[in-house]
């Protein structure tokens, strides 16, 4: 018999066993207090007591069995055993029925341990792989499901895959049930570092549940160890090979006096060392009549069951979780500790699927741990935001919560309870709000609203509306959508393969395993002809298409699209059929008429959340069945009103005008990028989809004019349409071709006069285009290019590339259509040369040269600019293609220009310009003597720099002028003399030039140059023995340098020793 009394800390409940037989026993009755209350008599009428009082559960017992598979049908008392194994403590069926047979105690006793490998996986490693999971709401979920791929690649680590590997390995032994508890040994194998290890393993288990492990492995984590895993599997598989006791306290009664003394003694003896100072000092407490034991009836039976007190829960290690969690959070997301607390969510995610308590329990666990995190006081204090890593945490934790408060099998003292926690921790100083800003209020957009009879007259045109919700459901912390679309897809979801041995179900981690969605058959509190797929599918049509504000903040505001995303994913894992699409037409025109509540109507809010990527998923999948309400989708979609500055036709002295409504609140869109990339793909499908179809292709093409403002989104535009229209496989699709141009063309003067890297780019892709489209359109380019291309740009790329042989080869072009084609790129390039000669003379010259009107006006052009808008380099440039056409005396004019531009100071004997004056004393050397006396003077003007000055008196020096003269004389072969004109200007600037540079070195000269200085006064040198009294010019220069650096000792004393 059972007794209740005070319990001693280590006992779970306490039995007493009066004298009975062995048969069967008497329990003291506590009442009728529970069903199935009577009497379990000996023999076949207790076995049909027990049967009556499960006979409802035989049916559903049944019907477990699988699809074409038969077997022997199981007893009456198995049945009525198994089933008050599953729901009843022990001390339940003790109480309600005064005789239970040792039969149906065994039965009982046998059918209690859990008997799904399932469960035993699930708290034996991370993640089961069954299906993955992702967070509702965050991307938690695929960073998580990330992990479990890891995991699985490395799944022989885990302990449920170690636990199956000793087992099969026949490393489990000594395997002992006495009554609610195992026990046995597990050997480790030796390994290399390692000896044979053997590990006693103990469980207890209540109701098909573990409800206790301990391991002498000493393991230190969440999760069973490889040993309990291994000892519960053998249990599971091999229960027949398990020897079966009744509880211990069964065992004693049987006894008389004389056993139980020597079971004492003997148990005393075999483990004196253990428990000798445990047996006396019970012995004492036991003989003292004034001790708490002698107070209690009955004595505590760990073999016993569970008491109707005690919670039904598998065994979770608390101080465990909360450790680890602890240490992961104190990682701050380094270390992969991210990966290991979305590892955590997911496994509540799981024990929540199975409806196992300890969901919520370990939650409650986790977030005790997360609003202990002392970064919480520091951000507050800081005044800064959490990192998005740690924000995405607490969405996934705000998730899981509402996972389980609204979960509809939970009782009401459950939701009391969490209802009151939560509000426990909601009122911590520290704890983060929901949408991550810190209370920021959006403002009241509806009470500045116009009002009146000509309000939404108004509203059309200014694009403004008012929004009840400015909380969207997608996007919003807690994700009511993706919960409540999962909750309703799992209801509707089959698997092809049913479950049959956790070993198959592990074999397919590493694999998807394929699942179907179907209509399954409408329950009781469905409509007819509604199914769970339809309300799942309908409830995420109407979030996605919910007129929402884009909230403040970037996470936030990554999370709005990051949702719509991730929901429109699991959208196309179904597949469509007549009824699904039937929705589809169904919210497409409620979404287009249903006013403010509604992103796709027809007024919407200027900081609305765009629709493209929903938009999009609806082109996809209307497309094949109503082709005319997926483009007015699409194209109602395409709005980004964001980026719209004004309403097109607005009445902007109205007093309700948008700037006033939001007061110095310009928009932030963080994710601006990505949704105009949204909008840019949204085009492109509609774009693709209308190949062929002329009145379709215009209509998509003013849409993207109008509401695209992104001018390299355009040009990606315009390159797909190309890209289509002229498929390998096909004839070019002109109009799309000419779709294509025409978005082209808008990108050339978007980027007209701004900056942008892709300029050049652009520029040659649209000559392209317009050379597929033939002749016309090159034309038609050429003529207006002022408004498309800077000058620059049509002369080097346009009019070139239109001039090249490629294109005339490409066009097929006859020679007067090349003659028509090249007389208009000869006008452009002179146009441009006209207003930007800088940058287009010479590209007019080469265009030019094959018409001799047209080069002779370029060149003109040049001469006219020559003065006052070129550079030196410019003119030196087109000087040397005028030598090289085979115009000297051209190249002449225009490099004596040149030099009057130049100014080369005295220490610029590096200057890029040098080799230029070299070419063109040379060129006016060449000519003959009166080009090179008129060029000297420019020379002497222009260059200060001693050593450009020598080297240019040297070449001058070395052949006499003008070989071959203007009128075809041959010169005199006398050189020139040094005394006379135009050298003798030169020799004296140049002697002139060294002393000056001389003087300016030694101003600021340093001891490591006076080398260099010395090696420069011997050039010098070199220059002024030219002159016929070079000598005496050097010596006095030298003197006076002495006399006047006489400070400098040691760089005078170097003069001397070289120079005397």
């Amino acid at each position: 018999m059972a007794e209740r009394g005070q319990l001693p800390p280590y006992a779970k409940r306490l039995c007493c066993r009066p004298g009975y037989g062995s048969g069967c026993r008497l329990g003291q009755q506590a009442g009728d207090t529970g069903p199935g209350s009577g009497t379990f008599c000996a023999g076949p009428s207790s076995a049909a007591a027990a049967a009556a009082a499960a006979a409802a559960a035989t049916a559903a017992s049944l019907v477990l069995l699988p699809l074409g598979k038969t077997q022997s049908p199981e007893s009456l008392l198995d049945i009525a055993a198994r089933k008050v194994a599953e729901k009843w403590p022990f001390q339940r069926v003790e109480e309600q029925f005064e005789r239970i047979p040792e039969p149906v105690q065994r039965r009982i006793v046998y059918w209690s341990f859990p008997r799904s490998e399932r469960e035993i996986c699930m708290y034996s490693s991370f993640d089961t792989g069954a299906e993955g999971f992702t967070a509702p709401g965050s991307a938690a979920g695929n960073t998580a499901s990330g992990g479990a791929v890891d995991a699985v690649a490395d799944e022989n680590r885990l302990p449920f895959r170690r636990g199956m590997a000793l087992l099969d390995g026949g490393c489990v032994d000594n395997v002992l049930q006495v009554g609610f508890h195992l026990s046995g040994t597990v050997t480790e194998p030796a390994m290399q570092s390692e000896p044979e290890t053997v590990f006693n393993v103990a469980i207890s288990f209540d109701r098909c549940k573990i409800t206790s492990v301990t391991c002498s492995c000493g393991n230190k984590d969440i999760f069973y160890c490889a040993h309990v895993v291994a000892l519960s599997l053998y249990r599971i598989r091999k229960p027949d090979q398990v020897k079966l006791h009744l509880p211990i306290s069964e065992t004693l009664f049987q006894m008389n006096r004389d056993q139980l003394q020597k079971f004492v003694q003997y148990l005393i003896t075999v483990h004196h060392t253990e428990v000798l100072p445990t047996a006396q000092k019970l012995a004492d407490e036991i003989l003292s009549q004034n001790s708490e034991i002698s107070q209690v009836h009955g004595a505590p039976d760990p073999t016993a069951g569970a008491s109707i007190d005690d919670e039904n829960c598998w065994h979770l290690d608390e101080e465990q979780v909360q450790e680890q969690v602890k240490l992961f959070l104190s990682q701050g997301g380094y270390h992969g500790s991210g990966k290991q607390l979305n590892l955590l969510f997911a496994k509540v995610r799981e024990m929540l699927k199975m409806r196992d308590s300890n969901g919520a329990r370990m939650l409650t666990l986790i977030t005790d741990q997360f609003m202990a995190d002392p970064r919480l006081l520091l951000w507050r204090q800081q005044g800064t935001a959490m990192t998005d890593k740690y924000r995405q945490l607490w969405d996934e934790l705000g998730a899981l919560w509402m996972c389980i408060v609204l979960n509809p099998h939970c009782k009401l003292e459950q939701k009391t309870s969490w209802l009151k926690q939560l509000k426990k921790w909601n009122c911590v100083d520290v704890c983060p709000w929901e949408d991550g800003n810190h209370g920021n209020e959006l403002p009241n957009l509806t009470n500045a609203l116009p009002q009146g009879a000509n309000a939404n007259q108004e509203l059309l045109y200014r694009g403004i509306t008012s929004i009840t919700n400015l909380e969207g459901w997608v996007g919003h912390p807690l994700d009511p959508i993706g919960t409540l679309f999962s909750s309703l897809m799992e209801a509707c979801r089959v698997d092809d393969d049913n479950f049959h041995g956790f070993s198959d179900f592990m074999e397919n981690t590493s694999q998807h395993k394929s699942l179907e969605y179907q209509h399954l058959p409408a329950h009781k509190f469905l409509e007819e002809g509604e199914s769970y797929l339809m309300l799942a599918v309908e409830v995420a049509l109407i979030g996605l298409g919910q007129q929402r504000i884009m909230p403040d903040g970037l996470y936030a505001q990554e999370k709005v699209c990051r949702n719509e995303e991730q929901l429109i994913s699991k959208l196309q894992e179904i597949e469509l059929d007549d009824t699904l699409v039937k929705i589809f037409r169904k919210q497409a025109v409620f979404l287009l008429e249903a006013g403010p509540y509604s992103g796709l109507g027809e007024v919407i809010h200027r900081e609305s959340v765009p629709m493209h990527t929903f938009a999009k998923y609806l082109f996809t999948s209307l497309l094949p069945h109503d082709a005319e309400l997926a483009y007015k989708i699409t194209l109602r979609a395409m709005r980004l009103l964001v980026l719209e500055s004004t309403a097109p036709s607005g009445d902007m002295s109205h007093p309700h005008h948008i700037a006033s409504i939001v007061p110095n609140r310009y928009p932030r869109w963080f994710n601006l990028s990505h949704i105009e990339s949204q909008q840019c793909e949204l085009a492109s499908t509609m774009l693709s989809a209308a190949k062929g179809d002329v009145q379709r292709l215009e209509t998509v093409l003013q849409s993207i004019q109008k509401n695209i403002h992104s001018s390299s989104h355009i040009f990606k535009l315009a390159q797909d349409a190309f890209k289509i229209a002229t498929l390998t496989d096909s004839l070019p699709d002109i109009t799309l071709l000419k779709v294509s141009l025409e978005l082209g063309l808008q990108v050339m003067r978007m980027t007209l006069s701004t900056l942008n890297w892709r300029r050049r780019e652009m520029v040659r892709w649209l000559v392209t285009c317009a050379t597929e489209l033939g002749v016309h359109a090159l034309d038609s380019i050429m003529q207006n290019w002022f408004t498309l291309f800077t000058p620059t740009e049509a002369t080097s790329i346009v009019a070139t590339t239109v001039m090249s042989n490629s294109t005339i080869v490409r066009l097929h072009l006859d020679c007067l259509q090349q003659e028509k084609l090249a007389g208009s790129a000869r006008t452009l390039a002179l146009q441009c040369a006209m207003k930007d000669p800088q940058n287009c003379a010479l590209s007019a010259l080469t265009l030019c040269e094959k018409d001799h009107i047209a080069f002779e006006t370029a060149y003109q052009i040049v001469l006219d600019a020559a003065t006052t808008g070129m550079s030196y380099s410019q003119l030196f440039t087109i000087a040397r293609y005028m030598e090289h056409r085979g115009y000297p005396m051209r190249a002449y004019k225009l490099a004596t220009l040149a030099m009057t531009h130049l100014n080369l100071s005295y220490n610029q004997d590096t200057h890029p310009a040098i080799n230029d004056v070299l070419w063109a004393c040379a060129l006016s050397h060449s000519l003959g003597k009166n080009e090179l006396a008129a060029i000297i003077p420019l020379v002497v003007k222009s260059v200060k720099c001693a050593t450009v000055l020598s080297d240019i008196l040297r070449r001058c020096t070395l052949t006499t002028p003008g070989m071959v003269g203007l009128q075809g004389r041959r010169n005199s072969v006398k050189l020139m003399s040094l005394d006379k004109a135009p050298l003798r200007q030169l020799l004296d600037a140049t002697i002139g030039a060294y002393i000056n540079t001389t003087h300016s070195r030694l101003t600021h000269i340093s001891p490591r140059h006076y080398g260099e200085f010395i090696e420069f006064l011997s050039k010098a040198r070199e220059t002024f023995l030219m002159s016929h009294d070079g000598q005496i010019q050097f010596t006095q220069f030298i003197n006076n340098l002495k006399q006047i650096y006489k400070g400098k000792k040691k760089l005078m004393m170097l003069v001397r020793e070289r120079f005397g």
